[in-house]
């Protein structure tokens, strides 16, 4: 049991995984299968122009891809993983809160399923 947990725990550590550093999950849910992925789409761009602008260096964009069960419960699921030191502090730019109203945010998820 030892053996795992220390394995886990550099693995973790090796690709920037809590408890090393913060994830956020972004998903947006839609019934049309167009819209889920376009709003997805203009969220990550603003995302990336602001991560760039913003100089957020160790916070990293994964996304926007179809979340692993990309259809459920009648609805169609994009998602975004920022991976970063603090990638919660960029949600507070007024350029991206505002964006978020349609959107499920979750700091460390459980899953990313």
């Amino acid at each position: 049991m030892n053996g795992f947990y220390q394995y886990e725990l550099e693995q973790r550590k090796r690709l920037g995984y809590p408890p090393f550093s913060t994830l956020v999950r972004l998903e947006v849910r839609d019934q049309n299968a167009s819209t889920a992925q376009g709003e997805a789409q203009k969220l990550a761009a603003k995302l990336g122009q602001v991560l760039v602008s913003g100089n957020w260096k160790q916070t990293t964009m994964i996304g926007p891809v179809p979340s692993f069960f990309a259809k459920l419960g009648g609805y169609y699921r994009w998602q975004i993983i920022l991976r970063g030191p603090d990638p919660v502090a960029l949600l507070r730019d007024d350029a991206i809160g505002r964006r978020l109203v349609d959107w499920r945010v979750e700091v460390d998820p459980i899953s990313l399923l």
